[in-house]
């Protein structure tokens, strides 16, 4: 779910916008030098923002009456790196709240940082664990895609708790309720998202060969980037 408008108290609504900007603004200019030394990535970078929009805009129904989503954030985060993967994360869910009412404006903060930012960094560091343990390229991007869908819901459960805190066992029992509630509903959803972004990312394959390599996701005469130019991105 994305938090609906007007859900949060003020202050935390402003306090979760205050966290998110340092890091989209950092995403802005990784955007922008992405484009301007790779003007072919264009496409690609479309692409990956398409793929959040279609996959975060589907609503369905939790087992508590309201609605949970996948997030398709794994997918660009890496592509194209976290960084790069907050301010697509951004634009889709500012173009969610503005046309389909999923989210609001004054919750944005609060979505931007758990779907745009944390899940893509969850998903990231799942994806590089599994590759630089070996593990095949697909496991890894599986792995990223459930992590970056599962730990997005695990943000959106502390962001709720924090706000709405249990009255007799307060932030932890709120944690509890909401976590476990989510929890049922998002696993099979997470398991699903990860089974398409793999698909998806064979027909990338495919067809992107020479641009995945460019990005360090398929390696190019059997060397791996290093870490430095993997996090310089």
């Amino acid at each position: 779910m994305h938090i609906a408008e007007g859900f949060l108290p003020p202050a935390h609504a402003v306090a979760w916008g205050v966290a998110a900007a340092p890091f989209v603004v950092h995403g802005a200019r990784s955007l922008t030098r992405e484009v301007r030394e790779h003007p072919e990535s264009t496409l690609l970078l479309g692409a990956a923002g398409a793929f959040t929009f279609v996959l975060s805009a589907l609503k369905l129904p939790s087992v508590t009456g309201s609605c949970s989503h996948p997030t398709g954030t794994g997918l660009g985060a890496i592509l194209f790196r976290p960084p790069i993967m907050a301010v697509l994360g951004t634009i889709v869910l500012l173009f969610q709240a503005l046309l389909l009412a999923h989210g609001g404006l004054t919750t944005l903060g609060a979505n931007v940082f758990s779907m745009a930012i944390v899940g893509p960094w969850a998903g990231y560091a799942a994806y590089r664990l599994l590759r630089r343990f070996g593990a095949p390229l697909m496991v890894g991007v599986f792995a990223g895609a459930f992590v970056a869908d599962l730990s997005t819901y695990c943000v959106t459960s502390v962001q709720l708790a924090l706000a709405f805190p249990d009255p007799s066992s307060g932030f932890l029992g709120a944690l509890g309720k909401f976590g476990s509630i989510f929890a049922v509903t998002q696993v099979p959803l997470a398991i699903s998202e990860g089974l398409l972004t793999v698909l998806v990312m064979r027909l990338l394959v495919q067809s992107s060969k020479g641009e995945l390599t460019r990005l360090g996701v398929l390696l190019s005469g059997g060397r791996k980037r290093t870490e430095t130019e993997a996090t310089a991105r």
